[in-house]
């Protein structure tokens, strides 16, 4: 095997099995289906092809090769568009919903991991091309694992507080502690939030947490997350069982209701820190001259 061959089919390799990698299935449960592994294997596989082939064709002087890496850009945003239309037509059958916010946030992730597919393919093919098979799996490998460890985000256990928090109804107001959170006018239902609901308080640590728990759709998330982990008892006609999350508007603090099927409030703590932050909801205003004197 001519280096060139060697360094393509080593970078193509280490490159599809670092999407492999990086796919594996998590609290939100997607992938889940076969096909949709199969075609995200599919496109790493398309990934890591475009960049194995970069650097043999540059020392080929093949230099008009390279734009075929202008079509990753083209394809990978189909690869976005693809994620946000399935996820979108899925909302319609889900219990609680996902929100925008978190189907852009998947539909961008799946994009942007084609894209690191196609850097540990690219770094291993020139290092195999450069040095050699053995360093080039080596340097492979190590920025897979670096891409790994990069990519992660951060979830809400790492910017506020989760806790149990004891609610109580005032006529037909539910409060957790002293946040309002609905009306619930018929007593059957209040009885059934007696009997088997749980409520969290989430206490964010700075402003910048308090921000962005403010945001609708990471609110959102975290309900639709809790809600797949714990099961929820609610059915189709009975939107008073949703999962509700409100906000005091004074400290920043959530309030967050719902009526699991597995009523155990350590699991519902442990679901909720697991939950990531939005990137739509990502702000930091203690960054800016105005955020902190607003927060002193």
């Amino acid at each position: 095997m001519t280096d060139d061959l060697m360094a393509i089919a080593a970078g193509i390799i280490v490159g599809t099995l670092a999407r492999y990698w990086m796919m594996s299935r998590d609290v939100r449960q997607y992938p889940s289906y076969p096909h949709a592994v199969i075609n995200h294997l599919a496109l790493g596989f398309l990934a890591a092809t475009l960049g194995a082939v970069a650097v043999p064709a540059l020392a080929a002087e093949e230099y008009t090769a390279v734009t075929f890496l202008a079509l990753a850009a083209t394809q990978f945003r189909e690869v976005r568009n693809m994620e946000r239309e399935m996820l979108g037509t899925l909302e319609h059958s889900e219990m609680v919903v996902r929100g925008p916010d978190f189907i852009e946030g998947i539909a961008r992730t799946f994009e942007a991991r084609n894209y690191l597919v196609l850097l540990v393919a690219l770094i291993t093919s020139a290092i195999t091309f450069w040095v050699g098979l053995i360093w080039g799996v080596v340097a492979g490998i190590l920025t897979a694992v670096a891409v790994k460890m990069l990519k992660r985000g951060k979830k809400i256990g790492d910017i506020a507080k989760v806790r149990p928090g004891d609610f109580r109804f005032e006529g037909p107001d539910l409060f957790i502690e002293d946040i309002h959170i609905m009306n619930l006018g018929l007593q059957e239902i209040r009885q059934e939030y007696e009997e088997k609901g749980r409520a969290l308080v989430i206490e964010p640590h700075d402003d910048n947490a308090r921000e962005i728990l403010a945001n609708v759709g990471q609110r959102q998330a975290i309900a639709h997350d809790a809600a797949s982990l714990l099961g929820i008892h609610r059915d189709v006609d009975t939107a008073e069982f949703t999962p509700l999350l409100r906000r005091d508007t004074d400290t920043g603090r959530i309030g967050m209701i719902m009526v699991p099927i597995e009523p155990d409030t350590e699991c519902l703590v442990m679901a909720v820190k697991n939950v990531p932050v939005l990137e739509s909801a990502l702000v930091n205003p203690l960054a800016s001259g105005a955020g902190r004197c607003a927060s002193d």
